[in-house]
């Protein structure tokens, strides 16, 4: 295998993958339920990687108006061909997720809602939301009392709290909490054993920046299994007050 640019690296590893981050299909059904999303819903997935959770929106709500976006070129083309089937109701675009207009039912956004700031990226996203409109996202969460092991694996992450520190972050916006629960165990599950079977596919060939980006992911997956049980990612549903 010839040498990839960091970039094409990071893309070799993730092709292939159903996810670009941990989740699961009933973390959707379970948001869109709290929030009271409407059947003929109009629904943003932000921050929307390959298309895994558009899918889910497209089938749990099969007469809503799904936009999804990312800002990832290769991620958009295959997040397009996955939602095809579904036709003009679903729509892929390339962009920055902190320029949505809307008016969106629904926003939701798995584990990428940090890049703007959980504030900041709520307070933006106040004016693309349709009245009696709702925001589902996941965040990074310390649980009680975590150990060094759990501390080690978000070392890379300072912002990281528990989860008062999240509510805490969401009353800042001017939002309320409809509803909370924790993604731990399967959620991750799904992200990590793909990927280290994808890691093991790729790596008889690997080197340079394929080999670093292997190397970081595997060790990664090795500081999650650490700790299994604390690794947390708070999956909240929110609107304005």
């Amino acid at each position: 295998m010839s040498e990839l640019t960091p970039e094409e690296a990071f893309l070799t590893l993730y092709s292939d993958l159903n996810r670009e981050g941990p989740g699961a299909a009933a973390d959707l059904g379970w948001a869109l339920s709290v929030a009271a999303t409407p059947a003929a819903a109009r629904i943003c997935d932000a921050g929307c990687g390959s298309g895994a959770d558009t899918v889910t929106l497209a089938k749990e709500r099969p007469h809503a108006r799904i936009e999804a976006v990312d800002k990832i070129a290769h991620f958009v083309a295959a997040a397009r061909q996955r939602t095809a089937p579904f036709g003009d109701r679903v729509r892929v675009w390339q962009g920055d997720m902190a320029q949505l207009e809307g008016p969106y039912d629904l926003i939701w956004c798995a584990g990428a809602l940090y890049f703007l700031g959980v504030t900041e990226g709520l307070q933006r996203w106040r004016l693309a939301l349709a009245p009696g409109g709702a925001v589902a996202f996941s965040e990074p969460c310390l649980l009680p009392r975590p150990s060094a092991a759990a501390r080690a694996f978000w070392a890379e992450y300072p912002q990281i709290s528990d989860v008062a520190g999240i509510r805490a972050r969401v009353m800042a916006a001017g939002y309320r909490v409809l509803g909370e629960q924790m993604q731990i165990g399967d959620a991750w599950e799904a992200y990590y054993i793909p990927m280290a079977k994808r890691i093991a596919k790729l790596r008889p060939e690997a080197t340079g920046p394929l080999a670093t980006a292997l190397d970081e992911a595997e060790a990664e997956i090795a500081r999650w299994r650490a700790a299994p049980s604390e690794i947390a990612y708070a999956l909240m549903v929110v609107a304005p007050e």
